[in-house]
């Protein structure tokens, strides 16, 4: 349920999957070019697979974070309502 406060006490956690991403990409990149080096194709495959992939979740990521808070209801949002039970009978 939200309170109304979440603007402004949020925390983003783009910056940490930022840093996260780029580690995979270094590991990535490194275990494409080595399983390429040995004669492991497969592997090789596998981990340019997902070169590409966390090469997309960086861009998704970078602008995520270039949009800024903008995308956060302000604090002229009202808070949700919150569910309403429904009781059951037996």
């Amino acid at each position: 349920m939200r309170t109304g406060s979440e603007p402004t006490t949020a925390r983003s956690a783009l910056r940490m999957r930022l840093w996260l991403s780029l580690w995979g990409l270094v590991w990535a990149i490194f275990g494409t070019a080595v399983f390429a080096l040995v004669g492991q194709p497969g592997w090789a495959a596998a981990c340019g697979v997902l070169w590409l992939v966390i090469t997309v979740d960086l861009a998704v990521i970078l602008k995520h974070i270039r949009q800024g808070p903008h995308y956060q209801p302000g604090p002229d949002v009202p808070p949700y309502r919150p569910p309403e039970r429904r009781h059951r009978h037996p």
